[in-house]
Parts: structure tokens; C-alpha cells; sequence
């Protein structure tokens, strides 16, 4: 899968980058957008995938051996330990093929992945970011963080406690739809754009910009490889 700094452009990133400027020009909110790879590691479903290939070589193999005589004794062809060796070997073989080609092709691992596992793991991953990029730790409690993974095909919104009292949780989920169908339809740098635009005109009814706004957070997209 392609990492998502390879699918922003530097004309992108930076339309991006003044769209937060211009929002957060009308409201004291601190508004983050994070892009991410994937936000799970899904070993299990590699596993799944290997343990498939394994069963097709145990397959082919024993298709693939000649079958015993039918009557008498015989001393050629293959030893009596050959079968179980080569059936072992190919059991092996398919597993780690399997697996390794799961970690490699997104589509494949993604086909053995619960979606609420995915689910869960994109809202994990949010949280952690949400406290890690410090959009939880503004001095007026005004952090928005706009999430997006692109492995799962997922975009979660998660605001601080000033942003949920003024605007609403239920805004909140609303913005966030706007995101996932803008996602469906256009480039992520686009998607983020349009909402953010969004976001900011309608955190400037409830929480318009001071005089002495001081901007504590980065405006640029955040980016995260692996």
C-alpha cells in the first residue's frame, strides 16, 4: 500500500495548511488534520491468509504425489518419509507465503479483517492522537482533530471539551459525515478541505476568534507513515 505522504502533493499539503489558517481565523478553536496510513497492525488476518496457503499446498501436494500400488510390493518411486517431509514442507512454505503476502497487499488483508475491528482500531488510534499531538491540551479547551485512515476507509472527529459544549455533539457527527462522503468522492486533501471550511464557519457562531487568540497548534497537515 502506498504510504499517504506519497499520495499528498506539496501544493495539496499547503492547501490544506491555509484552509486550517483561514478557519481558525474566525474562531478560537484549534483545528488539527491528521492523515494516516493505517491505523492497525492486523496480524491476525495475515495469519488467516497463511493459514489458507497452507492449506492449499497440503492440497497440491497431495494431489501432486502418486498414489500407492494398488497391489504387491514395490521398490521404486519415492520413500515411505517422503509424503509427511514434503507435506510439512509445503504446510510451511504456505504459511509464510501467505502471510507475507497478506502484510503486502492491502486489499487481501483487508478482506480477512473484521470492519469493527477496523472500527475500533481507527477510534483507538484517534484518542491516542488526540492526546499526542496535544489538540486535548489547549489553553481554552477548543481542540478539533479531523482523522482520517486510509487503510480502513475510515475518518473519525473528536473535539475538547469547549468545542462538544458549544457546537454540540451532534454536530460533531454530522461534520464527520460530511467527511467520510467527501472521502468517497474526492482526494483526501480536497475532503479535508471542504470540511474544514465547514468546521470553521460553524465554530465561528459559537466560538468566534478573541482579539488576543494566540494560535498554540500547528496549522499543517500532520501526516503519519506506518
Amino acid at each position: 500500500m502506498r504510504k499517504a505522504s506519497k499520495r499528498f502533493s506539496d501544493e495539496q499539503r499547503n492547501a490544506v495548511t491555509q484552509v486550517v489558517a483561514e478557519a481558525e481565523g474566525r474562531t478560537s478553536a484549534e483545528i488539527v488534520p491528521v492523515v494516516a496510513d493505517a491505523s492497525g497492525r492486523y496480524d491476525r488476518a495475515e495469519d488467516i491468509v497463511g493459514l489458507w496457503t497452507a492449506v492449499g499446498g497440503l492440497v497440491a501436494v497431495w494431489l501432486a504425489l502418486p498414489p500407492p500400488p494398488a497391489e504387491g510390493g514395490s521398490w521404486g518411486g519415492i520413500p515411505d518419509w517422503a509424503p509427511l517431509l514434503l507435506a510439512a514442507a509445503a504446510v510451511v512454505a504456505g504459511f509464510v507465503v501467505g502471510a507475507a503476502l497478506a502484510s503486502r497487499v492491502g486489499w487481501l488483508r483487508h478482506l480477512f479483517t473484521p470492519r469493527r475491528q477496523m472500527r475500533d482500531e481507527v477510534a483507538a488510534r484517534a484518542r491516542a492522537v488526540f492526546f499526542d499531538s496535544r489538540v486535548h491540551h489547549t489553553a481554552g479547551d477548543t481542540g478539533l482533530l479531523l482523522y482520517v485512515s486510509l487503510y480502513e476507509r475510515m475518518a473519525v472527529i473528536l473535539a475538547d471539551r469547549d468545542v462538544v459544549e458549544k457546537l454540540g455533539q451532534s454536530a460533531l457527527d454530522e461534520l464527520c459525515n460530511v467527511l467520510t462522503g467527501r472521502l468517497r468522492e474526492l482526494h483526501p486533501a480536497d475532503a479535508l478541505c471542504q470540511t474544514i471550511r465547514l468546521a470553521g464557519e460553524r465554530l465561528a457562531s459559537v466560538l468566534p476568534r478573541a482579539a488576543d487568540d494566540v494560535n498554540e497548534l500547528s496549522d499543517a497537515l500532520v501526516i503519519l507513515d506506518g
